[in-house]
């Protein structure tokens, strides 16, 4: 699974934090560590730290937050997603059918009117 930073991916400027390459096996572990760390620790989750994701160009912290408010960056390297635990709920709900089998679809882990989206998508490109 591999986490990167594209920037500027339409004429607005909009960015996003793509998680890609990757099989079912490895989107249940990415679920279970936001249930095991978010949801039931009540800490946040520092995706570099995790064996199974390959940082192309980023690090990304997931954080629990008061608001949903997405994924922010001071310098474009290292980035903070700020959801309510409601938020990671929702999260763990749109991973799940890409933990039961392989596709090509992809999937936005949150529908906030943000500057970065978050993408799932086991195929990349």
């Amino acid at each position: 699974m591999k986490l990167e930073f594209i920037d500027e991916v339409n004429e607005y400027g909009d960015q996003i934090i793509r998680l890609s390459s990757f099989g079912k096996e490895e989107a249940a572990l990415f679920r279970q560590a936001i249930q095991d760390t978010i949801i039931n620790a009540n800490k946040p989750l520092d995706l570099n730290s995790l064996s199974f994701i390959e940082p192309v160009n980023c690090k990304l912290i997931l954080h629990i937050s008061e608001t949903d408010e997405g994924i922010f960056s001071i310098d474009n390297k290292t980035f903070f997603c700020d959801l309510t635990i409601d938020g990671y709920k929702n999260m763990l709900h749109l991973i799940e059918p890409y933990c039961n089998k392989n596709t090509r679809s992809f999937q936005m882990l949150y529908d906030l009117d943000t500057q970065v989206d978050f993408l799932f998508s086991p195929f990349g490109n």
